[in-house]
């Protein structure tokens, strides 16, 4: 089935679950839209980031995609139930890796980094909620790291001051794990593993989202057995100095120019 993979997200966070998917599943091709115009989604409201992923996901099945990816917290955490509801295709979701944390602590204290959308969620409480006998977690909203990712900025003193800010009292509290809870915060690895160091370790859903799609297609019979070149299309609502940038650090290919104002959104 040579249909595409619809794969969105708030802004260029999602690319790095892209690129978990593009790995696990090289007979496919995916379609990625980037929502940049109104990243970022977590102090929005549930109505407006519903109306908003709804708008995404009608634009994605415009172009036959097959099945489609949310690659954000926060609109899973507010949408995604919705939507599975509203459509008829597949539709992958993703949370914070509160459970494996939770499972691999020794110190019996996580940290997860995310957005007040993603605390929100139904599933993260649910979640927090079984293993809060067991273990300590320790939760920080990461307020404005998206709004740095957005601009391109990965690095530099202002992300090691802000990211400062949120480790360090988990790092004091002695947590052994730490959940990036939003897409976006894989980018800063580099600038969150200075701060960790190597007795904490960082865990993110990429790649098991990426497994939960397999399983989805291979279930259902729609995994393209085909060995073709791989087609990767990238569309955004706003154009952003970070999207050709993490594109090409990604995917090592050359500069893209994402397609512009292709829906309108609210």
């Amino acid at each position: 089935m040579n249909k595409p993979i619809g794969v969105f997200d708030s802004g260029v966070g999602g690319l790095t679950v892209l690129k978990e998917l593009t790995e696990l599943l090289p007979n496919e091709n995916f379609v990625y839209f980037a929502d940049s115009a109104n990243a970022p989604y977590g102090d929005k409201s549930k109505t407006q980031i519903v109306k908003l992923s709804a708008n995404i996901i009608d634009f994605l099945v415009s172009l036959d995609c097959k099945l489609i990816v949310v690659a954000c917290n926060t609109a899973t955490a507010a949408a995604v139930n919705i939507m599975r509801k509203k459509y008829k295709l597949p539709i992958i979701g993703l949370e914070p890796a509160v459970k494996p944390a939770c499972l691999q602590t020794k110190t019996k204290h996580i940290g997860v980094l995310a957005t007040k959308g993603t605390f929100r969620g139904n599933h993260f409480k649910n979640t927090s909620e079984k293993y809060k006998d067991y273990v300590e977690i320790h939760l920080q909203v990461a307020k404005g790291l998206v709004e740095l990712a957005e601009n391109g900025i990965f690095e530099g003193e202002k992300v090691d001051k802000l990211l400062s800010k949120y480790i360090l009292p988990m790092k004091n509290a002695n947590i052994d794990q730490l959940v990036l809870g939003c897409t976006h915060y894989p980018l800063f690895y580099e600038a969150i593993f200075a701060i960790t160091g190597n007795n904490i370790n960082i865990i993110e859903s990429g790649k098991a989202v990426a497994r939960r799609t397999k399983d989805v297609l291979m279930i259902n019979q729609m995994i393209n057995a085909v060995q073709k070149p791989q087609k990767l299309s990238f569309y955004a609502s706003k154009e952003t100095k970070a999207i050709n940038n993490v594109v090409i650090k990604l995917f090592k290919i050359g500069k893209i120019k994402p397609n512009v104002e292709i829906i309108k959104l609210i």
